[in-house]
This record gives structure tokens, C-alpha cells and sequence, in this order.
């Protein structure tokens, strides 16, 4: 055990982190700088606060709209997505946070911003800088312009947890999430946008441009021009090999999607298509490691996805519908091939508690604890990596967690490979448990850096596989404080 962050697990598995920060923990937004060599498994603090601030999150420094700077930085958010182009820039978009004022309680934004992983700079580059304030929420209206036709005018309303893709051809695409319509009303959303990062034009492509649009599933497996999902939020996404898009679930059916870019036509796969029938459809779990064409993961929300080499997808943990057992550590492989879904590791029931083993060693017997809204990423050789949410720790107590986690699809084993197996606990926090940050030196890579437990974060891999972490909610240097973070980190697998 050591005071700065590297811990080395004891017999039983446990360990604690003791913070320290070198930083001056007055500044509201850090210039991002260039990040030195790092070895593997290395994280560093590349740019933002490592403080939350006064009002529980920093606001954003905007500058230019479409001027690159070392000083702009995107506020402190939940909720945002992210994309990767086909440049290897890193794109993030909206979420519930802080505008360029600050102001508490913030809101539900739809700024975009790109990141320069070559120059470590932010460059605001679409949407409002600002909120339009309504009652005690705030947002920006959506504009929708025509159907299928770019336009600079046009831009998506501001939302929190919708989902992207990123298509062959370098486009953004964001759908659906808890937001603003063309007419200024708050609800859940289907709309399908497109974004040109040459043009930086955005065209809306489908669904509805006011909320609370139903889905229309048609025939299962057959796409349709006249299908479309329904309103959500808090779904999970996966791009295929050949380039199209996967969505499922909305927190009450366990409907699975697919969208073709080329054709422009949903297909219903798989699972319930009748909430009100079916509420918070359960899992059908099968034997697990055994493919099944009536195996299908239970509904859920604010799950994590990746893509394997293989083009095969898969799904992890989330929050479950009522009566389907709270908190999730579930772990699904879907193939596109065959359409089956096949129950992978993971408990088959709520609540579960991690089983961390030894740090940095594989085993069968080792898995994440159930967990809400953590962040994924998959590396170079197709491994599968994890990171923090809001779960269930090594003891079986809840809190924001740190942990980083790598899964093979080829051994089916999972690996603790950093961050802590327990929740941080002292006077000051009886709710809201989680570690620290430990950030040392601002664009230095570290063994003994570590991100503070956090939930509803977004990852990016960058084009030299690189793994990319931004705000969230959750803890910064300080152990005492806790609010929606801006800070970005670099991890090298």
C-alpha cells in the first residue's frame, strides 16, 4: 500500500487508496498540454479540473465557435456521448451539465466539441454555449430543418444519454435520448441525426422531432422504411463489421435493432416489442457459454457494449427493469451471423458482488461487480475493457467505483487490472461512496494515477489505440468532494 494511489493487494483481495494531488486545486479549467511516453497500462491526466468547483461542476470554456485552443475545455457533465472519426479526432456531444456560465443546476446540453489527440486541444464546434432557461430546468430546442437535408441552421436539442455510431464514411450519428424537441418540450426522444465533420452540417434522418414518439416494429428481421424504434434514453449501441448499427433496450422492452446507413431501414431482431404487454421483459439466459435462438438478455438501462475483431457483440451489466433484479453484471456475446445471443459470465440474478482475485491475473472465477452507467473500450487485439459506474464492490457495498477490468472473448476470463475493489468510506461520506482521484502531474503518465470513481462518463479509443476518459459524475482529487467532472484522461493499454 502506498499514500499515492498504487496499492498492491493483500491475501483477502482488499485494498484501499489514500489520495494525494499535487495540483492547485483553485484553477476551473487546465489547458490541455501534450502527454509524455507512457508504458502500458499507464493513465495521465491530459486536460480539464481536478477539482470539481463550487457549484458541483466546472463550466466550460468555450472560446471561438470552430477555433481550436489550448484554453477552451467542455464543462462538467453526465450523460454525454462520444464518437471517434475516421481521423482518429475524438467527438463529444451534449449530456446534463455546465454551459459557459456555470450555473447551478446546470442543464440538458447540445454542444458538440472535437478533441485533437495531436495537438491536445478542444475546438467548439456546433450547438449553444448557453442554455435557454425554463422554469428550473433549462435546454436548447432542437432545429430539424427538412428531412434527409443538411443544413448549418439544423442542429439536435439538447439530451442527456442518447446513443451514437460513427458509419464508414467518417459521419457521426446520434439517436433518441432524454431532451428537447423542435418545439422546446422535455421528454424522451427517437430522432436519427447525422453529422458531417467536413461540412460540420447536421441532417436529420428519422424518427419523430417532438417526444414521446412509439416504436413501429413491423415484421421481426424484415427492415422496413416505415419502421423506427420508440422514444428512449439510456440505451446501448455497436457498429458491425459490415458498418451497421445495433440498438437495444429502453429500460423496459429488451428489443434488439438494426439500422442500415446505406439503405436507411430499420429491422426488429430480437426480444419484446410490446412494453405495456411485457414491462421490463426478464432475460432468457439459457445455459451458460451455449448459443440459443431463445436466449435474450432481460431489459435494462444505462448498460455498456463493445465490438470484438470478430464483429461479434456484446453487452455488460446495467440496471434492470422491475423484476428483473436491480443492478446487473451480466455479460451477453451476440453474433450478427447467426442472430443468437449466448449468456457469457456473470450472475444470472441482481446485486451481485466483484470477485477481483489478484491484480493483473486472469481466472475464471473472477467478475465485475453489478454496476450502472461504466465506460468501455475494446484494444488492438479485440479484448474487451471496463471501467468504473455506479456498483457494487468486493464487500458487496455500493458506491462510485474506479476499478479497471480487461475480458478475453478467446479464454472467456476476466481481469482486475487497476483502480480499487472497495468503495472509500470515512466521515464525510455516509452516500455517494467512491475513491479519489490521484491526477499527479498534469500530461505526465503515472503508474500511481488513477481516475476517482465515477459514473455516466464517455471513452473513446483514439487511431494508435489509445484509451480516451471524460467527466462524469463522481469524485476528484480531493476525496471530499463530489459533482459532475471535465476532466480528461489517457489510459495506454
Amino acid at each position: 500500500m502506498t499514500s499515492s494511489g498504487v496499492f498492491t493487494p493483500a491475501a483477502t483481495g482488499t485494498a484501499t487508496i489514500t489520495a494525494t494531488s499535487t495540483q492547485d486545486t483553485s484553477k476551473s479549467g487546465t489547458a490541455s498540454v501534450a502527454v509524455g511516453s507512457a508504458t502500458a497500462n499507464e493513465w495521465a491526466w491530459v486536460s480539464g479540473s481536478d477539482i470539481v468547483g463550487a457549484n458541483g461542476g466546472q463550466p466550460g470554456v468555450y472560446g471561438s465557435l470552430g477555433v481550436a485552443s489550448a484554453s477552451n475545455v467542455p464543462g462538467g457533465r453526465v450523460g454525454a456521448i462520444s464518437w471517434t472519426d475516421s481521423s482518429g479526432d475524438l467527438w463529444l456531444f451534449g449530456g446534463n451539465g455546465y454551459d459557459s456560465t456555470g450555473v447551478w443546476p446546470g442543464g440538458i446540453l447540445n454542444d458538440l466539441w472535437e478533441f485533437s489527440p495531436t495537438n491536445r486541444e478542444w475546438t467548439w464546434m456546433s450547438g449553444s454555449s448557453t442554455g435557454t432557461k425554463s422554469g428550473s430546468a433549462h435546454g436548447t430546442a432542437g432545429v430539424y430543418g427538412t428531412l434527409g437535408v443538411a443544413s448549418s441552421g439544423n442542429v439536435p436539442g439538447g439530451r442527456d444519454a442518447p446513443v451514437s455510431w460513427t458509419d464508414t464514411s467518417g459521419n457521426l450519428w446520434l439517436f433518441g435520448g432524454a431532451g428537447y424537441d423542435s418545439t422546446g418540450t422535455l421528454g424522451d426522444l427517437n430522432d436519427l441525426w447525422k453529422f458531417n465533420p467536413t461540412t460540420k452540417e447536421w441532417t436529420w434522418m428519422g424518427g419523430s422531432d417532438t417526444e414521446g414518439a412509439v416504436g413501429v416494429y413491423g415484421t421481426e428481421g424484415v427492415p422496413s422504411a416505415s419502421n423506427v424504434p420508440g422514444a428512449r434514453y439510456l440505451s446501448v449501441s455497436w457498429t458491425d463489421k459490415s458498418g451497421n448499427f445495433w440498438l437495444f433496450s429502453d429500460g423496459y422492452a429488451n428489443d434488439l435493432w438494426e439500422f442500415n446507413p446505406t439503405t436507411k431501414m430499420w429491422a426488429w431482431m430480437s426480444g419484446s416489442s410490446d412494453t405495456m404487454v411485457n414491462p421490463s421483459a426478464p432475460g432468457v439466459y439459457g445455459i451458460q457459454g451455449v448459443a440459443s435462438a431463445s436466449n435474450v438478455p432481460g431489459a435494462r438501462n444505462s448498460a455498456v457494449s463493445w465490438t470484438d475483431s470478430s464483429g461479434n457483440l456484446w453487452l455488460f451489466g446495467g440496471e434492470g427493469g422491475e423484476g428483473v433484479g436491480g443492478m446487473l453484471n451480466d455479460l451477453w456475446e451476440f453474433s450478427p451471423t447467426t442472430k443468437e445471443w449466448m449468456w457469457v459470465s456473470g450472475s444470472s440474478t441482481g446485486n451481485a458482488s466483484g470477485v477481483y482475485g489478484t491484480l493483473g491475473v486472469a481466472s475464471t472465477s473472477t467478475v465485475p461487480g453489478a454496476r450502472w452507467n461504466p465506460v468501455s473500450w475494446t484494444d488492438s487485439s479485440g479484448n474487451l475493457w471496463l471501467f468504473g459506474g455506479q456498483g457494487l464492490d468486493s464487500t458487496g457495498a455500493s458506491g462510485w467505483l474506479n476499478d479497471l477490468w480487461e475480458f478475453s472473448p478467446s479464454t472467456k476470463e476476466w481481469t482486475w487490472m487497476g483502480g480499487s475493489n472497495t468503495t472509500y468510506a470515512n466521515a464525510a461520506q455516509t452516500i455517494d461512496k467512491g475513491q479519489p482521484g490521484v491526477y499527479g502531474t498534469e500530461g505526465v503518465p503515472a503508474a500511481t494515477n488513477v481516475p476517482g470513481g465515477r459514473y455516466s462518463a464517455v471513452s473513446w479509443t483514439d487511431s494508435s489505440g489509445n484509451f480516451w476518459l471524460f467527466g462524469g459524475a463522481g469524485h476528484d482529487s480531493t476525496a471530499a468532494q463530489i459533482g459532475e467532472l471535465n476532466d480528461l484522461w489517457r489510459y495506454q493499454p
